[in-house]
């Protein structure tokens, strides 16, 4: 079995931030994982710490650390349905 991770970044604005534009946008790219021969497993969220950027000539931190958290859609294919679609 076959794993693809991708990042999934849902884009709204103050005038058309719903649920349901949110949706649209994780439909579209399962849809067209989906039209590459991949099945949509599950959405997940990968929490991740960002060091902090040093001031000039190590004194003080110019920008401190945080924790960002990123979406990725994962997805899965048999190993047989990749070489047959690789043979096509």
């Amino acid at each position: 079995m076959e794993y693809k991770v991708v990042p999934f970044v849902a884009t709204a604005n103050q005038q058309n931030m719903s649920s349901t534009i949110i949706a649209q946008q994780l439909e579209s790219l399962i849809k067209d994982q989906s039209q590459l021969g991949w099945k949509y497993l599950r959405l997940e969220s990968v929490s991740t710490y960002i060091q902090p950027v040093e001031g000039c000539f190590g004194i003080g931190q110019q920008k401190p650390g945080y924790m960002t958290s990123y979406q990725v859609a994962v997805f899965t294919k048999e190993t047989n349905e990749i070489s047959s679609n690789l043979n096509h």
